[in-house]
């Protein structure tokens, strides 16, 4: 699993040895309990069953390997596995490139990420990819089964100190789509998954090192649920797709790039890919893009097509066609919309639909733009203009039954609206057609305006339309003819027919103010979450790090093993106590400590101050060297106590590796000056380790802070006798403290009000922070890292109407402490419609945890 703390392999795997993702049999019967459970269930759910599965992907990536060989016993014994488990439908595993890697599954496909992963200069392209990714085969590959990529990119995973997610959404934008999608159809892709539509978030720990908590992706959709403008671009190729059968029929023709420049009419630096209908032998596709996609500079071309009825350079016109910069166009030739004859069209098709007898085919382009399309006519005397603007906008001609038009794209809004026989033709630009929403009613209704309309409904001579609004919109509808009244979200709305068959309706949404408290201002209290480093505290109930073994084949250079894994612990921060009796002239401390990317750590002694590593974006074991405070003295009892953060476990991805297994915790340490006697360590993480006490919320809720082991974080901990103090004024020392507070919401039933917790950097200050809302942790903040600082707080989790408890923790790492600049509750987005209700996620509260230390 993609950015998921040990792959999504369970942490007690770190504790079995040998090679995973390989026929090493200690792996493979760990594995086959889960998939003889999953692959039943699978099973049940399989679409020959009446449930939604039609594929199952048994593996991921299974590309590299640590020793060089692909392991063609472990590919077999795994289908058989889930072949075992009743799964009858096909098999697919996701090559990372095209290697012809695990071709033993009934489809072969692969992934690209084309513009790969660094968002910091979104605007910045770098060079074609190679050949192969519009060709998807090579000679490696066997030839059979649907041309499949399963993981073709959608956004992309940002690092600690990376640019931020909207950076990523901003690079693998709109133009992205337009490029790289329809270069993707341009090769016949018959399966195209992208990855991804939605990324989310990584609550708790969930994160791998290589990621933080918002797992936005720069998605399609935002981690907070709002759409992104390549949402709208998407939705008008998947349109286009769905009602355009010839597609999954047609193949692309061998062009030579002579031959692209002729037919091309001599342009050059434009890249041409033709598809045709394999069943029909009329049916085409003139998919055109750039050669050097990266610039910004549109082409003018023509383009020769040959059509039913002969070889055509168009446009006819005397104009020519514009290919925008970051762009790809998609022409059609003798096309079949329903029973319209499309001969061709130089403007892209958003759909075609028919209501109650005529056949509605709208064509889009961007503003200004001039194009060209040609229809078969079988009544050349009943050809209508519905509307349109001046007439240098457009004009037609009618010659031996064939309709040609010529029109320019117009601006603001405006369409052009032309009938022939049972035939409308719409004529949108991008924007307006990517506004307009198709609704597979019975008939269908077409909706334009809008920022999304989830479904719609007929009954009798109502429709019923359910969406999300943002602000006042008129919304234009096609619909049956029966229709003459609709309701918006259950609202009755005004309704006015035109004559030209839409009806129209004026919504205004209510999007009330909600108040939110200032966190800044509530009635906080605190308590110290590291008890840990006094003199006194009683450690007798953590673990003893006894093991002088370590299954893990990373062994450490001391004698006793300092892994966390190793003790059942696999998640959030991480306590060590090394009880020591001093020689005598013990002067430093050094240490060799690994807890992943961004990591850090703090070290005590004897509740003194050592020193911290404040952590790096690059940085997964790192060296200290620390002056202890004062010499030791001979037979005095010394404990060093290290609070080490823990960033999650390394996925998995090279097979036959034990990647996932890298250590967190101490792999060396030693004095300068004398060697004191070792009594033992001891260490603690999350209450239970691998027997975590809060089932509801889950294994990787919780770290091994004071304060989380005892339930400080949770709702209904009576915290009555804690000091009253804010976040914001913080502590003047090293150490973690724990802040609590409540606050109410009142956000009225029908919106959709995403909400985020949002904290603002403090220059040179060094401090680490976790965020709580209702016991479930949903931020891990480095001040000196960063970039999130907004911490999306999804509906379900903080409770919209009623009682909240908010609990964060803050790790001061310098001398002089640390507080927070600013805390605040935002409101992201206002939308009246949304999800509806949403259902809370267990939210179970305090009670005195047994055994807690």
């Amino acid at each position: 699993m993609n950015n998921i703390t040990r792959g999504g392999f369970p942490g007690w795997g770190t504790r079995v040895e040998g090679l995973w993702r390989k026929s090493n049999r200690n792996y493979t019967e760990a594995y086959k309990p889960f998939v003889k459970e999953f692959g039943a269930l699978i099973a049940k759910n399989e679409i020959t069953k009446g449930g939604p599965i039609i594929l199952v992907q048994v593996e991921n990536e299974y590309s590299g390997f640590g020793d060089g060989i692909e392991d063609f016993e472990y590919e077999w014994e795994l289908l058989q596995d889930f072949k075992d488990a009743g799964i009858t439908v096909p098999t697919v595993c996701d090559d990372a490139w095209l290697g012809g890697h695990f071709q033993s599954v009934d489809i072969y496909g692969w992934n690209s990420y084309p513009l790969g992963f660094d968002c910091s200069h979104p605007e910045i392209w770098h060079s074609a990819p190679p050949d192969y990714f519009y060709n998807l085969y090579n000679s490696r590959i066997r030839k059979r089964g649907p041309k499949s990529i399963l993981e073709l990119q959608a956004g992309g995973f940002d690092g600690w100190g990376g640019a931020g997610y909207d950076a990523c959404g901003k690079l693998i934008g709109p133009e992205f789509e337009r490029v790289f999608y329809k270069g993707m159809y341009g090769s016949a892709v018959k399966i195209m998954n992208l990855y991804m539509a939605f990324g989310g978030t990584n609550w708790g720990q969930l994160a791998e090192p290589g990621v933080y908590t918002s797992y936005d992706y720069g998605s399609i959709i935002r981690e907070d649920r709002r759409l992104r403008d390549k949402y709208y671009e998407l939705k008008l190729q998947t349109q286009f797709l769905a009602v355009s059968p010839a597609y999954l029929t047609s193949t692309p023709w061998q062009l030579t790039e002579s031959k692209q420049i002729e037919i091309l009419k001599g342009t050059r630096n434009v890249v041409l890919t033709v598809l045709e209908d394999t069943l029909n032998l009329h049916t085409k596709f003139y998919i055109v893009r750039h050669k050097y996609f990266s610039k910004f500079d549109p082409i003018s071309y023509r383009i020769e097509l040959k059509t039913s009825i002969g070889l055509i350079t168009v446009p006819k016109a005397d104009h020519k066609l514009e290919l925008q910069a970051r762009d790809s166009n998609i022409l059609l030739v003798d096309y079949k919309a329903g029973e319209t004859h499309i001969i061709y069209s130089t403007a892209e098709l958003y759909t075609w639909k028919e209501i109650d007898g005529v056949n509605y085919i709208i064509l889009y382009g961007d503003q200004n733009e001039k194009h060209e399309a040609a229809f078969k006519i079988t009544e050349p005397k009943d050809f209508s203009v519905l509307s349109t603007d001046e007439e240098e906008d457009w004009s037609y001609q009618i010659d031996d039954a064939i309709l040609t038009v010529n029109f320019s794209i117009l601006e603001d809004g405006d369409t052009h609206s032309i009938k022939f026989g049972n035939t409308v033709l719409l004529i949108f630009c991008r924007e307006v057609a990517s506004k307009t929403w198709i609704l597979d009613t019975k008939p269908p209704a077409i909706v334009k305006g809008g920022y999304l309309i989830r479904s719609a409904n007929v009954e009798g001579s109502k429709l019923h339309l359910k969406g999300d609004l943002t602000q006042a919109t008129r919304l234009h509808i096609l619909a049956t003819k029966a229709v003459k009244q609709v309701t918006f979200n259950g609202k009755t709305v005004d309704t006015q027919p035109a004559t030209d068959g839409w009806l129209y309706v004026m919504y205004t949404p209510e999007l009330p103010d909600v108040k939110l408290p200032e966190l800044s201002k509530l009635d906080w209290k605190r308590a110290n979450s590291l008890p840990e480093i006094d003199e006194g505290y009683d450690d007798s109930n953590w673990v003893t790090a006894s093991n002088t073994y370590t299954p893990n084949r990373e062994k450490p250079a001391v004698k006793e093993v300092l892994y966390a894994s190793d003790y059942g612990f696999h998640s959030g921060n991480i306590l060590w106590r090394g009880h020591f009796t001093a020689s005598g002239g013990e002067e430093e401390f050094w240490a060799v400590i690994q807890g992943g990317q961004a990591f850090g750590y703090s070290i005590w002694d004897n509740g003194a101050y050592v020193g911290f590593w404040e952590g790096d974006v690059t940085t997964g074991r790192h060296r200290c060297n620390f002056k202890l405070p004062k010499p030791w003295k001979k037979g005095d009892r010394h404990i060093i106590t290290f609070l080490q953060d823990h960033m999650g476990l390394e996925e998995n991805w090279t097979a036959a590796t034990e990647h996932f297994k890298a250590p967190r915790g101490i792999f060396d340490y030693g004095f300068k000056g004398a060697e004191p006697k070792l009594i033992h360590w001891k260490l603690t993480g999350n209450l239970g380790g691998e027997k975590y006490i809060d089932i509801e919320r889950g294994p990787l809720n919780e770290g091994g802070l004071y304060g989380e082991r005892q339930g400080w974080h949770l709702p209904g901990f009576d915290d009555s006798d804690w000091k009253a103090a804010s976040p914001l004024d913080g502590v003047k020392e090293p150490g973690v403290t724990f802040y609590r507070t409540t606050f109410n919401l009142e956000v009225p039933s029908g919106l959709d009000y995403p909400m985020a917790i949002e904290y603002s950097n403090s220059t040179g200050s060094y401090y680490r922070s976790q965020i709580y809302v209702n016991g479930y942790q949903f931020g891990k903040y480095v001040n000196s890292i960063g970039p999130q600082k907004s911490f999306f707080i999804p509906q379900g989790i903080l409770n919209y109407n009623g009682k909240n408890t908010l609990a964060i923790s803050i790790w001061a790492m310098q001398n002089e402490g640390a507080h927070l600049n600013s805390l605040d509750l935002r409101i992201l987005g206002k939308v009246e419609g949304g999800v509806g209700p949403v259902k809370s996620s267990p939210t179970p509260v305090w009670s005195r945890r047994k055994n807690a230390y």
